[in-house]
């Protein structure tokens, strides 16, 4: 994992399809980032970015779907 002091440039957010709109705890990711997935709280958009690589960013996807962290 990479920490970024800025937004990739370019950067179309998306939140969670699980997200409110109620001010919860949010992060969204960026697409079309060959190799990467930037992240970013939502609730600080200007805030750092972690960059994970497409690998980590799968696998920890797969183990959430799979209940590895309830």
């Amino acid at each position: 994992m990479i920490t970024s002091e800025s937004s990739p440039r370019g950067a179309a957010w998306r939140k969670s399809s699980y997200s409110s709109n109620n001010g919860g705890n949010c992060v969204e990711v960026a697409d079309g980032f060959p190799g990467v997935v930037p992240l970013r709280d939502s609730k600080d958009p200007e805030g750092h970015t972690l960059l994970f690589s497409a690998e980590a960013w799968t696998a920890f996807i797969r183990d959430v779907k799979a209940g590895r962290y309830s």
